[in-house]
């Protein structure tokens, strides 16, 4: 029995799942590691659905190996389904690959230019490339090799000789009509990517049922290599079958006891892994928890195989704002690697960790990133102050660190929004940006761009893919002289404020203080006069002040936060601009 050290992180939804599954596992399998698992399709880009189907029994799986368990994680690559559909969109790919539908994923070719074998393996890398940097630790099961090597001979010889019972269950569901889908109010501008999608759900397929009835394996073609089959005769005896493929005409006679090219029909595939891995916990996507899915009906075929059903949650949609509506089945998904360009993992894992299962959450790619940054920096400083609540500081917890240990992190973690506007007006140029970042705490400088490293470089990843061209921030390089020569007397004496105030102030926070308290100090108030303390039209005032500094500075009426920005500008240039 493991040492159990007994978590205080009790009102999360992670810890009580947690406290389920152990307790199931003694139940079932006494003494033996907790399994958890998840599905992965690489039939297309794995996208950021999909990774909720990792992150779900990965959190729960880490929580209880902090407590002194043994736990196995399980990642099903279903790369031996067939190949369904060209994706849209794909780079090197085009309508040839047509040609490979209904094939094992493992045999269709690559995007062109691909360094790997196969189309499977090319978007299976990229994808345990972003778990290796989120901190997931699993144990991968090619469905292929699987298949192929033998692996599952019993369990399909199995599913054979109960073909009838099998039929029966899917009977009772094949005369029913689905139920309508209740429709999901979605956000404005958001794609929501469904991670059932991702894991041998899309085809959910009953079996081959022909004259010779119904038969819950298909054969993949010795000739086409498509699964275009149907299973003529079978001997449960001497595991005889024959079979016919409708796409090239092709039919064989193979013993299934030695027949390695072909498997189990998805319904009872996923049921018959349950028994075999020994499976706890999995989650499933709503289309798989849907009266009449997968999940469903494995949940009895599972007793076929001698087995019970995982506890497994549903899980509801990833929004994705400031990109345009997406599925699967096209190119431009946003995968996990995507996000993690432009974010760091401690966040990404935040956002998952922070809602249950059930709650759909955004991933943002828009200006949206910058507010998700400044609730996560107001997080750590509630850790950091004690002042944090129990369930926010569990999902901290899980964000920042595994049962392995801390994942690495920014030194200096900088505000996301200071070092996007930087990166944005230094536009690549490293030693104005380490420049700028310096001067924002005079006291404790910054001594090299590494110390705002990774944070800086995903920021700056922001910048460049995701900010259009017509947002991007560009400094003048010669002085508005007809706007300066426009101006009336308040608006020049506000300039020479300002102007005058700068060398006292170069700091960010000398230069907010400053920026602010300019229209203050016109009205004949206070420099640190509370907003409390002062009428509404000191607002109207300020508002007016700061669009004048950002047509002098970069002609438009908006732009970064203006102590941002004049330290970026430097303080001759901005001087010059400003019409010293």
């Amino acid at each position: 029995m493991p040492i159990v050290a007994q978590s205080t992180e009790t009102t999360d939804w992670v810890s009580r799942f947690a406290d389920e599954v152990i307790e199931e596992s003694e139940r079932r399998a006494p003494g033996k590691p907790v399994v958890v698992a998840s599905g992965l399709s690489p039939s297309g880009p794995i996208h950021l659905g999909n990774l909720r189907e990792v992150m779900t029994p990965h959190l729960v799986a880490d929580e209880i190996r902090r407590r002194g368990y043994q736990v196995r994680h399980l990642i099903s690559w279903d790369d031996y389904d067939r190949y369904r559909k060209v994706p849209a969109g794909v780079p090197g790919v085009d309508e040839t690959w047509a040609e490979h539908i209904g094939k094992p994923l493992t045999s269709v070719p690559a995007p062109k230019g691909s360094p790997y074998p196969n189309w499977a393996e090319h978007f299976k890398a990229a994808m345990v490339e972003s778990l290796a940097e989120l901190g997931v630790e699993f144990d991968g099961i090619s469905q292929t090799e699987q298949y192929t090597s033998g692996v599952y001979r019993d369990q399909i010889l199995h599913a054979m000789r109960h073909r009838a019972d099998i039929d029966a269950i899917l009977a009772q569901y094949r005369t029913k009509k689905a139920p309508a889908k209740k429709q999901q109010q979605k956000p404005v501008d958001e794609a929501e990517l469904e991670a059932a999608e991702g894991s041998g759900a899309a085809a959910e397929d009953d079996g081959s049922s022909g004259s010779a009835g119904y038969f819950p394996y298909k054969p993949y073609c010795g000739n086409c290599e498509k699964d275009l089959t149907t299973v003529t005769s079978y001997d449960d005896d001497s595991t005889e079958l024959t079979y016919s493929c409708t796409s090239c005409g092709f039919s064989e006679t193979v013993r299934l006891n030695e027949f390695n090219r072909g498997k189990l029909v998805w319904k009872v595939d996923w049921p018959m892994r349950w028994a075999y891995e020994g499976v706890v916990f999995e989650p499933s996507g709503v289309d798989h928890s849907s009266p009449g899915s997968s999940f469903q009906v494995g949940g009895q075929i599972v007793g076929i195989f001698g087995g019970k059903q995982p506890i497994g949650p549903m899980y509801a949609f990833v929004g994705i704002s400031g990109m345009a509506k997406m599925s699967s089945s096209k190119g431009g998904v946003p995968t996990p690697a995507d996000a993690l360009k432009i974010m760091e993992p401690q966040l990404l894992r935040w956002l998952y960790a922070r809602r249950r299962p059930n709650q759909s959450f955004k991933v943002a790619f828009d200006q949206e990133i910058q507010r998700l940054y400044d609730e996560w920096d107001r997080l750590e400083a509630k850790v950091a102050d004690g002042s944090v609540l129990p369930a926010d500081a569990a999902a901290h917890s899980r964000a920042v660190r595994t049962a392995s240990g801390d994942l690495p992190r920014t030194p200096r973690p900088l505000p996301y929004r200071t070092l996007a506007s930087v990166a944005d007006i230094t536009a690549g140029h490293e030693d104005q940006a380490l420049r700028i970042l310096s001067d924002l705490d005079p006291a404790n400088p910054l001594t090299s761009l590494d110390e705002a490293r990774p944070r800086y470089d995903k920021a700056e990843a922001w910048i460049n893919t995701h900010v259009p061209a017509d947002q991007r921030t560009i400094v003048r390089d010669e002085p508005d002289t007809e706007l300066l020569k426009s101006l009336d007397e308040q608006a020049r004496e506000s300039l020479r404020l300002l102007l005058d105030g700068l060398a006292d102030n170069w700091s960010l926070d000398g230069l907010t203080h400053l920026v602010y308290g300019v229209p203050k100090v016109q009205a004949g108030f206070s420099p640190d006069a509370t907003p409390k303390e002062l009428p509404a039209e000191i607002k109207t005032a300020q508002r007016t002040f700061f669009a004048l500094l950002y047509q002098l500075l970069v002609s438009r009426d908006t732009g970064p936060r203006l102590p941002t920005l004049l330290l970026a500008v430097g303080q001759e240039r901005v001087r010059t601009l400003l019409g010293e």
